[in-house]
């Protein structure tokens, strides 16, 4: 048997492709390249929903309309596993520039990290154990080979990192989402474009923005792929000199079933746009294995 997850995100839906392996099919409902924030799922998510044996989503409110649907059309006892919840205490929430805490939502943005994604890779593997406990052994195997290639990302994060001049490791994104992902690595977040409420700053904004950059001497901006926004450029044309690069959050690179539609890659290649865009060598990231972990099941009972 099959056991059937649906969750919201693609990166999400990776991370359980890597943890579940053959014994599980994913459907991801938010569209690759649509704001999960303010996604409002068609009536037709609610039938993944009702068939589904387990529901993952990241939590934190990011999926609100997606989860009130999840709550509405589940079966009896399947088991809604928000990720983020899961993974930090409230005391460790990041309140910031899009995410403000007077709007009472933290921001969301845990699995940018790849330490924390190891995490939620963690909760996923319990959670498809209580659901399936013939596969727990198999999810366990699949959850320590997923960890072992995110531990080699994280250190080649942190050597290609290393190259970066101090004075410019210094964050300016469009959305805001790399809050977990910059102290890690070393980062201060200047600012983030987008206001709260998902639309473009205002010319007093955009004003306080170019005076940031230019006080922090950021030699580039960052823009998502999945906002794509005129503002960029002229904050960029205005702060002087700045390029503007494009970060990939919840869009993974490639098409689903390609072999680089993966977390992994997503994270190399905003690793590496990151570190060449502030003046750093990349190379460190070369090696490192983007492809899907996790062994068939058969294989695994068999050996």
């Amino acid at each position: 048997t099959t056991i059937r997850v649906v969750t919201t995100v693609s990166p999400i839906r990776n991370i359980i492709e890597n943890v579940g392996g053959d014994r599980v099919t994913v459907t991801a409902i938010v569209p690759e390249g649509t704001n999960s924030h303010t996604f409002e799922p068609s009536p037709s998510v609610a039938r993944e929903i009702a068939q589904a044996d387990l529901i993952v989503a990241n939590g934190l409110n990011l999926e609100l309309p997606t989860l009130e649907l999840a709550e509405a059309n589940r079966r009896d006892g399947v088991e809604i596993v928000l990720l983020g919840e899961a993974t930090v205490s409230p005391d460790e929430y990041v309140y910031d520039f899009s995410f403000p805490e007077e709007g009472g939502d933290p921001n969301p943005h845990l699995w940018t990290d790849p330490i924390l994604a190891g995490e939620y890779a963690a909760h996923v593997r319990d959670a498809l154990s209580r659901v399936d406990p013939e596969g727990a052994a198999y999810y366990a195997a699949n959850t320590e080979a997923f960890v072992e290639r995110l531990e080699a990302l994280d250190a080649a994060i942190r050597e290609a990192v290393a190259t970066v001049p101090e004075a410019q490791r210094v964050l300016l994104t469009y959305h805001d989402s790399f809050p977990y992902f910059a102290p890690r690595y070393g980062f201060t977040i200047i600012g983030a474009i987008q206001p709260s409420d998902f639309s473009e700053p205002s010319p007093r904004e955009v004003a306080e923005l170019i005076r940031q950059i230019r006080a922090a001497g950021a030699p580039a901006i960052f823009g998502s792929e999945v906002f794509p926004s005129e503002v960029l450029e002229t904050i960029a044309r205005e702060a002087g000199a700045v390029q503007v690069a494009t970060l990939r959050d919840d869009d993974l690179p490639g098409e689903p079933g390609e072999p680089g539609n993966t977390y992994l890659a997503m994270m190399v290649e905003n690793a590496r746009t990151i570190v060449t865009s502030l003046g750093g060598d990349a190379s460190a990231l070369d090696g490192v294995d983007v492809s899907y972990s996790w062994i068939p099941f058969e294989e695994h009972a068999g050996g």
